[in-house]
């Protein structure tokens, strides 16, 4: 018995392959094959190009292709996505003015750039900013331009603080936000904690919602801490504030109870420190938002990576111990920690995600 594959599938593993093997000219080759097949750009866009780089960051987190390789298949697809712009047949601007942009220090800017070429192709005049805008740029182009929307995208949870204050910039500048992309949690939870006025789950849906009705304005007199009242503990602050010294600590522990760390080479200590710094990062960003299913999730993707280069996710529990030795005065901290022991322990982590 023989299936026949859908177009889309057909040409998406054949970018797989280009991109694989680190071939640009073909890949291009592969995108302009699909569209003179019959394919419209948008699902060239969405069912091909963005398909491919999904499988890119699952065959990375698999440990089947490296940082290099991962680096390299991205920089393919944008570049693919570039040749398809140029490709298509231009849509002219009849709806409204929409900025697409990366939140500040967030560098994964290939979501963004395929929202802001579908939205291009929906008839909208798109503003590309790209990746790592800070806020005070950002807020000047909007003065300057006047969009009717601020579509917004992190990738990184940990850039969920600096999401807040840039949707709160541009909801004071009088422009409405949707936010989109991973950091914003699979169903939207922290887009909607953190005020945006609406979220979507990728690219179409983002255009799907712009194309149905503008976004509402933004509420009068909003202030960040009516979205978060339990920062007024400062747990969050002081953690952050804290978080070289606490890296720091951690990493001494840890050498104490395992004595292999003392004879690290000085790239295995950065990338030892370095993962620490992640641990912290994870954990004030659960605290920003109350909700511990940020941490443990960040831990359960960190077991399943290290699993995968033959390293026990168990291997985390040392560092929650002194982690949480070192925050023993910050209760809220201390009961995410203890809560992410019995996640990475197997045991039932008791209560509601929400704790605040």
């Amino acid at each position: 018995m023989t299936t026949s594959l859908a177009p889309e599938v057909v040409h998406a593993g054949r970018l797989w392959e280009a991109v694989h093997d680190g071939d640009e000219y073909a890949a291009g080759e592969v995108v302009l094959a699909a569209l003179e097949a019959g394919l419209d750009a948008e699902t060239v866009l969405l069912d091909v190009i963005a398909a491919v780089q999904r499988k890119v960051g699952e065959e990375w987190a698999a440990n089947r292709l490296s940082v290099a390789q991962e680096h390299a298949a991205t920089a393919i697809n944008e570049r693919v996505i570039g040749t398809l712009a140029h490709t298509a047949e231009r849509v002219p601007a009849t709806r409204g003015r929409v900025t697409v942009t990366c939140v500040d220090g967030e560098w994964h800017a290939l979501p963004a750039r395929l929202l802001a070429e579908v939205l291009r192709l929906r008839g909208f005049r798109v503003d590309y900013l790209g990746a790592q805008v800070p806020s005070p740029h950002l807020i000047t182009h909007l003065h300057r331009t006047g969009p009717d929307a601020v579509a917004l995208s992190s990738s990184i949870p940990t850039r969920l603080p600096a999401a807040h204050a840039t949707i709160t910039a541009c909801q004071a500048a009088g422009v409405p936000v949707i936010a989109g992309g991973a950091a914003f949690g699979p169903d939207g939870r922290y887009a909607r904690l953190l005020g945006a006025e609406a979220w979507a789950s990728d690219a179409r849906a983002a255009a799907d919602r712009l194309v149905r009705a503008p976004l509402p304005q933004p509420r009068a007199g909003h202030q960040p801490i009516d979205d978060l009242p339990h920062l007024a503990d400062q747990e969050y602050t002081l953690l952050s504030r804290s978080a070289p010294r606490l890296v720091k600590a951690v990493y001494t522990g840890l050498e104490q109870r395992i004595p292999a760390m003392r004879t690290y080479t000085e790239q295995q200590r950065q990338y030892a420190a370095e993962d620490l710094a992640h641990l912290v990062d994870f954990l004030a960003t659960a605290l920003y938002t109350g909700d511990v299913e940020l941490f443990t999730g960040f831990l359960g993707w960190t077991g399943r990576i290290l699993s995968a280069r033959g390293v026990p996710a168990a291997s985390l529990l040392p560092a929650l111990d002194l982690l949480g030795a070192e925050l023993r005065d910050f209760p809220r901290a201390t009961g995410f920690i203890e809560r992410a022991r019995g996640y990475l322990s197997g045991d039932p982590v008791p209560g509601p995600g929400k704790t605040a």
